[in-house]
């Protein structure tokens, strides 16, 4: 017998934060069947349901679930300086989990961009031709990603930020919302480029840039690729 698709498969969400709650509009919005929900807290308060979705119980639920036949939402937000969302991802994959790629119908996507597993692309996205997003990816509301881009695994690109053609992010950082990053730059894995900064030249792994006035300061959480 054929295994289903990634994008066939009936999801359950992690997680039942914000994030999660706009991933659950937009698996809706898109088709999917979300079927259950694991959270840790819900479950220890007894909870049911979800904004009518069943709780499942917290991480040990899965457990109990077949890799095979369901896929997972990865609903818990990036953070800056925390690698939670990353953890969770790699755990459940390494036990076997999907995590189909998610596309809000109100995004646009050009035909020829390449998704890994676990990429969000929330509404009012665009991703011009030639980019490459990598594995656990949130692309999030209004983002938008020109031509040639490369972005890294577990990359957060922020609400309304802006990345200009041939672009390239590492794994790991983070682009807070309305930042624009110019045509051609790298930015290395870990870094962060604050809310609003337009960035005009490249950044280091593990690096922050800042505001208007481009404050550079030095990133002292783990990157990536650290332990």
């Amino acid at each position: 017998m054929t295994p289903p698709k990634a994008s066939e498969l009936p999801l359950i969400l992690l997680g039942a934060g914000g994030h999660a709650k706009v991933l659950l509009a937009l698996a809706k919005s898109a088709g999917h069947a979300v079927i259950g929900l694991c959270d840790p807290d819900l479950a220890a308060r007894g909870e049911t349901h979800w904004h009518g979705v069943p709780v499942l119980g917290g991480d040990e639920a899965l457990a109990q679930i077949d890799p095979a036949g369901t896929g997972l939402i990865n609903g818990v937000g990036q953070l800056v300086g925390s690698r939670l969302r990353e953890r969770i991802y790699t755990r459940t994959q390494e036990a076997g989990f999907r995590f189909p790629p998610l596309i809000h119908p109100a995004a646009w996507i050009a035909p020829d961009v390449t998704l890994a597993d676990g990429v969000q692309v929330m509404a009012g996205c665009i991703v011009q031709p030639g980019c490459v997003i990598g594995e656990n990816t949130i692309l999030n509301t209004r983002a938008g990603i020109d031509h040639d881009c490369t972005v890294g695994a577990h990359v957060h690109i922020a609400p309304g930020a802006t990345l200009c053609g041939a672009v390239r992010v590492d794994d790991g950082a983070f682009v807070a919302a309305g930042a624009v990053l110019v045509q051609g730059l790298h930015v290395g894995a870990g870094a962060v480029v604050g809310a609003g900064t337009t960035l005009i030249r490249n950044l280091a792994a593990g690096q922050i840039r800042l505001g208007a006035a481009s404050r550079l300061k030095s990133k002292f959480i783990c990157t990536s690729g650290s332990a």
